[in-house]
């Protein structure tokens, strides 16, 4: 069997025990065909000393398109020249067996363009499987939930899909290159169900190392770029109220209680069920504070 070459691209900026952490995993890969690392840094200085050509090639490169995640990760995906591309965040890491199982799960699927796979969130030392419970991914689910097990670190795509005539790259225009990996779910889902394998095969952290992870405003932001860019989103009246629902929280958190108490009736209006209003209408209230109820959620490996 011939195995495809493929590409990792990680974007990293300020992180570099982590970095090199990332590096080391899929330098790791049990994986029989050529593997090439793409190290690109954005809105800092490049550590050149992490190039290698023993093994698994590392390349470093500077992002010079877009400043932001989006913008990193497509200087490496139109650097590379190999059949397939995958994303690492710089504070995740791959299970050995990661890529060849991803790799095998495609080429077993000529339609497909996509794979992903369940991941475990390490959260202050423990860490907690998130499992899909599906093999296959449409635009209908991800319509509903985000399947946040579907994290980017998981993406594994065929290159040739990511120009601009099919899935294209990944959105530079998303707010704060938030909820970029979403929308790049739902563009790969259209053209075809997105291959999944539900097994924790990438290890993600949260907590201190996030760079997002308090940003309101972005994420009010991107989540309404989200509902403007895909219909679908507000044509299904679960994956409506869950994104209200959300935009209730941050509005919360922010202290713009007229702008939750808008986004929670919305929600409601969509589906009076969604857990993420009465959240919203504690936080307003005083009786929660967002921050902690996120706390309490991660260590659960889960996220509002």
């Amino acid at each position: 069997m011939n195995w495809p070459s493929v590409g990792v691209v990680i974007p990293t900026r300020n992180r570099p025990e982590l970095v090199r952490k990332a590096i080391g995993a899929v330098r790791d890969q049990r994986y029989p065909g050529e593997i090439k690392i793409l190290v690109v840094y954005d809105q800092t200085e490049p550590d050149y000393l992490l190039a290698s050509t023993e093994g698994v090639q590392v390349l470093v490169l500077t992002n010079w398109r877009t400043s932001g995640l989006a913008g990193a990760r497509n200087t490496g995906i139109l650097a590379l020249d190999t059949e397939y591309v995958a994303f690492c965040d710089d504070d995740d890491q791959w299970q050995p067996d990661k890529l060849r199982r991803q790799v095998a799960a495609l080429l077993a699927e000529p339609d497909a363009e996509m794979a992903t796979c369940a991941i475990e969130v390490e959260y202050e030392g423990k860490c907690t499987p998130r499992l899909a419970g599906r093999s296959r991914v449409t635009v209908d689910e991800l319509a509903r939930s985000r399947l946040a097990m579907l994290h980017s670190s998981s993406f594994l795509i065929r290159r040739s899909a990511l120009a601009a005539d099919a899935i294209g790259l990944v959105a530079e225009d998303a707010p704060g290159s938030q909820n970029e990996d979403w929308d790049l779910l739902l563009r790969a889902a259209r053209r075809a169900p997105i291959v999944h394998l539900d097994e924790p095969l990438v290890r993600v952290l949260w907590g201190r190392t996030s760079h997002y992870a308090y940003e309101y405003a972005t994420k009010i932001s991107s989540l309404r770029w989200m509902m403007q860019r895909h219909p679908e989103i507000s044509g299904c009246r679960p994956g409506a109220a869950r994104v209200y629902g959300q935009l209730a929280c941050w509005s919360a958190a922010t202290g713009n209680r007229s702008q939750a108490w808008q986004f929670s009736k919305e929600a409601v209006r969509a589906n009076w069920k969604e857990p993420r209003t009465a959240i919203a209408l504690a936080a307003m209230t005083g009786a929660v504070k967002v921050e902690n109820v996120l706390s309490a959620l991660h260590k659960r490996g889960r996220g509002i």
